[in-house]
């Protein structure tokens, strides 16, 4: 490429003026690329689509109706094959409760809050998301799963174990969505120090 070429790459487009010509035609194509998918206009395409959506991975009702109004925006199709869909037992929000909160208690190891959190950031309704957490509890240790998740924390660290480390350790297992008590009472246990006053600490 010539010195005037290389150059001309780089001149504010009159869309774009805070960036430059490259740039500008990186966002026209990204927004081409990563924007809504093909609009579907019948009730046989967006059926489909569905079937494909779900053979990536299970979805709620919620998250299923979201994905097609991205496909199609007529409210009423969307409407009519989520209905089908729930009508043939594709899509059941207590069924993708009681999957998702299993996966995700023996699998990663989140606890019930965490769990909770995120089937209702799914759209899942809360008595499905309790329906779901009682039979879990029934079939999981929640006290053996923290207990994992520091031991294999402890495995990682070097020297003596500081405030610095057991604050560390309590905020990752709030975040995984344990309780307060049970986090304290097996961090006690495994280390040893005074864990009383740790959630003090990190606020």
């Amino acid at each position: 490429m010539s010195d005037l070429a290389h150059a001309r790459m780089f001149i504010p487009h009159p869309a774009f003026p805070q960036f430059p010509l490259a740039s500008a035609l990186f966002f026209f194509y990204a927004s081409h690329m990563f924007g809504k998918p093909r609009q579907l206009e019948t009730e046989s395409q967006l059926y489909d689509a569905a079937i494909k959506i779900l053979m990536r991975r299970a979805h709620s009702v919620s998250e299923m109706k979201k994905a097609l109004l991205r496909r199609c925006e007529h409210e009423e199709l969307v409407k009519s094959v989520v209905e089908r869909l729930k009508q043939e037992n594709l899509i059941d929000d207590a069924r993708y409760a009681r999957q998702f909160t299993r996966h995700r208690a023996e699998a990663r190891k989140q606890g019930e809050f965490r769990i909770a959190r995120e089937l209702r950031a799914r759209g899942v309704p809360d008595r499905h998301i309790e329906a779901a957490l009682k039979d879990s509890a029934a079939e999981t240790d929640p006290a053996a799963m923290v207990g994992q998740r520091i031991e294999r924390k402890l495995r990682m660290y070097r020297g003596e174990i500081d405030e610095k480390k057991l604050a560390s350790l309590y905020r990752s297992l709030i975040g995984a969505g344990f309780p307060a008590d049970l986090i304290r009472r097996e961090l006690h246990r495994l280390t040893h120090e005074d864990v009383s006053g740790v959630d003090a600490e990190i606020e």
